[in-house]
């Protein structure tokens, strides 16, 4: 790539790649890098183009319409693994036991612990405020009480934890 053509097109480049990164959901450096990309795989396969100009407005512009339209296409991941929906019954059964094992170490648990583990393990996903004013107890103090009862959880489940095979 020429020097002048670098630098004859730097500015333009940059306010193209501003103005249209914002609509396309992408950063104007990410679109400039496309681009630039774009331009040498020109020079290489057919030389400079005739309107640098024109072409670099287009190639921007339709760099924008090819992220807009990837983004559209992306979908997110769930939190579970990929293969988590191919589960065979045998994993969903041991899933469902190690949940109802954890449930009822958590109901052996001496004193608060048990309501402040249920109240943390609940489905509505409730507030240290909300779970403190549940149990009468501050929002500060939580956070230790939290820990000393996660420690005597550990201790009531670590019996019946199998020991994991060899790794490898």
């Amino acid at each position: 790539m020429t020097p002048d053509l670098v630098t004859a097109l730097r500015p333009l480049l940059t306010a193209e790649a501003s103005a249209e990164a914002h609509a396309s959901g992408t950063e104007p450096g990410d679109l400039e890098q496309a681009v630039w990309l774009r331009l040498l795989e020109l020079l290489d396969a057919q030389g400079p183009p005739r309107d640098p100009q024109r072409w670099l407005r287009s190639a921007v512009r339709s760099e924008a319409r090819r992220t807009r339209r990837t983004t559209r296409l992306e979908r997110p991941y769930d939190n579970e693994p990929a293969d988590a929906a191919d589960r065979g019954p045998e994993a969903l059964a041991l899933t469902a036991a190690r949940h109802r094992a954890l449930r009822d170490a958590v109901h052996r648990l001496p004193g608060r612990c048990s309501r402040l583990m249920e109240a943390l393990l609940s489905p509505q996903d409730p507030t240290y405020r909300e779970i403190a004013g549940e149990l009468g107890i501050s929002q500060g103090s939580l956070g230790p009480e939290r820990s000393r009862c996660l420690g005597c959880l550990r201790r009531l489940l670590a019996p019946e934890v199998a020991v994991g095979g060899p790794r490898g």
